[in-house]
């Protein structure tokens, strides 16, 4: 193998001489006696002796040349020497092992280069949510990049980089010289000494050392030193077309794109491996100022640049002048520059992104604080994969669009949420751009104040379903029957807190849809109201408040946290006045679906290094926070719920197995709609915006905010108020159809005997009690306790007994019997009337003649009245 400085000059040029590879001839030639020190890949040419057989002639004419060679040969070595070696001299001296220790000494940074790349964020179908980067950057191995632009780098940086070592004697001298000559310091790197500096200045931005980032770019010999000591020991550990790659995959290509794949995709949308001779020039161009040069900022400096570097290929043999005079021939083409996809604003789904982000930097594995998190969330060119499908998303986005505009004063949301995985597939809102303009917003309405959210809204009637729970889970039946009249007065009555018992004041609650006698079954469809009130007292509202809280209820953020035990005091909670976020409703809803197994909401699936190594992330911590047979209850009853109930304008086409419960608030300021099948559980809800000033405006100075009625002033839409129609049919039933098609129709599972009709149990003696104790002994066993009258004996009034007695089912109706007092004689029965003789029979009437039609009915028709059952009627 021929040794690498093997084409190195002889002689150097004097004044007048043009020749790069000496100059011949005993009148022009100045001999140098060199003396060599050698090492891998690294030849310093040490002066020794200075021998002059220029004719006398000649020598005048050179003497200050000559001087001006000998200082800058004799300063330039003499710094290499004393930066590369004399920091041995004082502890061993400069013996061979103490210079291989030195170049060997190589920082763990330059051994594994710690380059920045972008963090790409996936949907379920592999396209891009989102990127994250501090440095828009993806490692692409030399075999990816295209022959063009390898060479296109070489050529224009460092022409003989397959050739010299570390050091580049003809470059590093010509540099001396011309900034000895102007004071500056210039050029004269190898490509090998630019990687080196490349990464010195990315390791201090990693580690957020500001100094040594200004320290790896001042100019001074010292920097260069530094360089060329690490550049000789990354020589002897790499070969050359791995040092290719490295420099080509961290030099930075202007306009936020760092590495030439991000570049090739950037400014051309494609690949490095199919960059074509003009677009591999253009990208080696930019490298020398990436500001100056970059083609969205100048164009025809980045033009010209590109030509400098297709001749530099020519002049080298990397093409052909005809190949580089083609290539000039291309016009630059800005309409392939792609915009740099960076972060949550500039994602199609911001408000998905912005919650992608929160959750990893809240994640310990990703760092000890945030700050760490998002410089390895930024720059550890992670692959992240969520089950966001875009489909469904837009699907959700398109249904709150139909009716609603971003800049109505309203806000609609759409979650869908995977059973027994937490994973959520879409989350969708009115307001879907971030930003400050009209119909704009920062602010997820879906979720949690920490994780991007704005406020809570009160839940109306679909929390009457964790009710329901409750109810089921303490061993109340489905069967339970109560008299739900309108309206019906709860002072005085004892409900249980998590505090204990607690005595209702004045309130009186008023049923919105019907009312009467009726089972379970009957009130969730028709959501009556004072049914719940009653099943509320009989579960205990502190149960309702844990059962909430286990099923993954969130509270808004003006909420006391210690909500679970401050809301079991108010019997109103039943009907929806703790508010919640829209997300956890879903969740709660979700586990439902999931037969009692709740898991929590979560976006991302999987995290992946480029190493292509998992990293735990928290998961959805799935686990059976009911029982099934509980959740199997509630699901039949939100099923004749949407058959046959409120819920039945937000019914799914398509013959699915569905559940679901409709919900509004006081003054009807939200309506709601949850429901779900065994596969996707999805939420809508339409509320109107408090900071709107449409509310402030004349007409509705003097009036409650209301969505009744509403006619949206943007889009037109008129509301009905009705969390089945303005929630359900809009918003809610074209969303979950998107979503569900292809899935399987699985059926939900049929409760069992005792969620239906409670468990036998033994009906305590009541002997000897007053009514009221006995009523309060039955309430403890689990009865619900009525009243009934009969005849006896004893005065009216006096209380007999109950019945049923010995064994009755859990949640059964057990009556306190009173006298009516003694049975009333019965009246004797009257004399019976003398029966009327009977009338003359009539004349026959006379018959009309043959072929005439006499008066008589006509056939029934086809015009039938309208009922005007819309369906839509729903509890608070």
């Amino acid at each position: 193998m021929s040794h690498p400085y093997a084409s190195w000059p002889r002689c150097w040029p004097i004044s007048g001489c043009q020749s790069t590879h000496g100059c011949g001839g005993a009148e022009t030639e100045r001999t140098l006696t060199t003396r060599r020190i050698s090492g891998s890949h690294f030849d310093a040419v040490v002066p020794f002796t200075y021998a002059a057989t220029m004719p006398t002639t000649a020598r005048s004419s050179s003497k200050l040349y000559a001087a001006t060679m000998f200082v800058a040969i004799s300063v330039l070595s003499g710094l290499l020497v004393a930066g590369l070696f004399l920091p041995l001299v004082a502890t061993a001296g400069v013996g061979g092992r103490a210079i291989e220790e030195t170049v060997e000494n190589l920082p763990a940074e330059l051994a594994t280069p710690p380059q920045s790349e972008r963090t790409t964020v996936l949907m379920a179908d592999g396209s891009v949510l989102t990127h994250f980067y501090n440095e828009n950057r993806v490692y692409v191995e030399l075999d990816d990049i295209s022959k063009a632009m390898q060479d296109a780098q070489v050529a224009i940086e460092d022409h003989r980089f397959f050739e010299h070592g570390a050091m580049d004697l003809q470059g590093t001298l010509r540099a001396f010289l011309s900034n000895s000559a102007g004071g500056d310091t210039q050029g004269g790197s190898t490509l090998t000494q630019q990687y080196v500096k490349q990464v010195r200045i990315e390791t201090a931005a990693q580690r957020g050392d500001r100094q040594a980032v200004a320290e790896a770019q001042e100019s001074s010999y010292e920097r260069k030193i530094i360089e060329l000591r690490y550049a000789i020991a990354l020589e002897r550990r790499l070969e050359k077309h791995q040092i290719l790659e490295r420099y080509l995959n961290i030099a930075y290509y202007g306009d936020g794109a760092y590495g030439v794949e991000a570049a090739a995709q950037h400014y051309f949308n494609k690949s490095a491996k199919d960059l074509e001779l003009a677009e591999s020039a253009m990208l080696a161009g930019i490298v020398q100022n990436p500001v100056a040069l970059d083609p969205t900022n100048d164009p025809a400096a980045a033009v010209e640049r590109r030509n400098v570097v297709l001749a530099q290929m020519a002049r080298y043999g990397f093409i052909t002048e005809e190949e580089a005079d083609a290539a000039k021939e291309v016009e630059w083409n800005p309409e392939g520059i792609q915009p740099p996809r960076n972060g949550c604003a500039a994602s199609p789904y911001p408000f998905l992104c912005q919650y992608v982000e929160r959750s990893l930097l809240a994640n310990p594995a990703f760092g000890r604080d945030e700050d760490e998190r998002r410089n390895f969330l930024y720059r550890g060119g992670l692959t992240i994969q969520t089950k966001i499908d875009p489909k469904l998303q837009d699907a959700a986005e398109a249904a709150i669009a139909e009716n609603i505009d971003p800049e109505d004063p309203v806000l609609g949301v759409m979650v869908m949420l995977e059973p027994g995985t937490g994973q959520i597939l879409a989350m969708a809102q009115s307001r879907p751009e971030m930003g400050t303009n009209a119909g704009q917003t920062f602010f997820n309405y879906a979720a949690s104040r920490e994780m991007g959210g704005a406020e809570g809204y009160q839940a109306g009637s679909t929390f009457k379903p964790f009710t329901v729970a409750a109810a089921l889970e303490k061993g109340i039946p489905m069967t339970t029957r109560y008299d739900s009249n309108s309206p019906m007065q709860y002072k005085g009555k004892t409900f249980q807190s998590c505090e204990g018992p607690v005595e209702m004041g004045d309130y009186e609650v008023r049923n919105s849809t019907q009312s009467g006698n009726m089972d379970m079954a009957r009130a969730i469809s028709t959501s009556t109201n004072n049914y719940f009130i009653q099943l509320s007292q009989a579960a205990g509202l502190c149960n309702i408040t844990q059962m909430a809280e286990k099923l993954g209820i969130e509270v808004g953020p003006g909420v006391d946290p210690n909500w679970v035990n401050l809301y079991s005091h108010f019997a109103s909670l039943t009907l929806g006045a703790l508010e919640v976020t829209p997300l956890s409703m879903a969740e709660a809803y979700a586990t439902f679906a999931g037969r009692g197994v709740h898991c929590n909401a979560v976006i991302i699936e999987s995290v992946r290094t480029k190493e292509d190594v998992e990293i735990n992330v928290p998961g959805a911590d799935c686990k059976q926070v009911i029982a099934p047979e509980v959740a199997d209850g509630v699901n039949s009853l939100l099923q004749g719920s949407v058959a046959n109930g409120t819920g039945r304008p937000g019914r799914i086409p398509g013959n699915y197995p569905q559940a679901g419960k409709t919900g509004t608030i006081q003054d009807t300021q939200a309506v709601w709609y949850a429901g779900y099948t065994p596969e996707v559980a999805g939420i809508a809800m339409v509320a109107i915006d408090k900071t709107n000033p449409f509310w402030q405006s004349d007409s509705w100075r003097n009036r409650t905010p209301s969505l009744d009625g509403l006619r949206l002033p943007v889009s037109g839409s008129r509301m009905s108020g009705s969390g089945g129609q303005d929630a359900g049919n809009w918003i809610y039933r074209p969303s979950m159809t998107a979503a569900l098609e292809g899935r399987p129709k699985t059926d939900f599972v049929e409760p069992t005997d005792e969620i239906k009709n409670g468990k036998p149990v033994e009906v305590p003696s009541v002997k000897g009690l007053s009514p009221s104790a006995a009523q309060k002994k039955l309430e403890e066993a689990g009865f619900v306790v009525g009243r009934t009258q009969t005849y006896s004996n004893r005065p009216a009034g006096t209380f007999l007994g109950v019945s049923p007695t010995g064994t009755a089912r859990y949640g059964q109706t057990i009556n306190l019997i009173f006298s009516r007092g003694p049975r009333p004689d019965p009246k004797p029965e009257p004399k019976p009337e003398p029966a009327p003789e009977p009338a003359p029979a009539p004349e026959p009437a006379p018959q009309p003649p043959p072929g005439n039609e006499g008066p008589g009915f006509e056939p029934p028709g086809d015009n039938q009245g309208n009922n005007g059952n819309n369906g839509n009627g729903e509890g608070g």
